[in-house]
């Protein structure tokens, strides 16, 4: 089977995008807001400490980030599955 109109490895492909993008949000949002806290305290930025920095403002920045490159890959995603709004508008 080819990749157009497979919804199975469309699915798949999907999870892994959102698997991805949220273990990097994960990741920075515990690791640098918990984990390792102390050790970015001792870098401030805008007048605070790093560590508490990342734990109030840099994990919502982050997800804001992802969402757009979310938006992006699904975009490219549903291209290469033949989803694309664009062409099913069309027709």
């Amino acid at each position: 089977m080819s990749e157009v109109n497979n919804p199975q490895r469309y699915w798949r492909a999907n999870l892994r995008l959102l698997t991805i993008l949220l273990s990097i949000w994960f990741i920075c949002s515990y690791g640098a807001g918990i984990l390792f806290k102390d050790t970015l305290d001792q870098i401030m930025l805008g007048g605070f400490p790093l560590g508490f920095w990342f734990a109030q403002q840099g994990s919502i920045y982050l997800f804001v980030i992802i969402i757009f490159i979310y938006v992006r890959q699904m975009n490219k995603l549903d291209k290469a599955f033949n989803y694309d709004e664009d062409q099913s508008s069309n027709t």
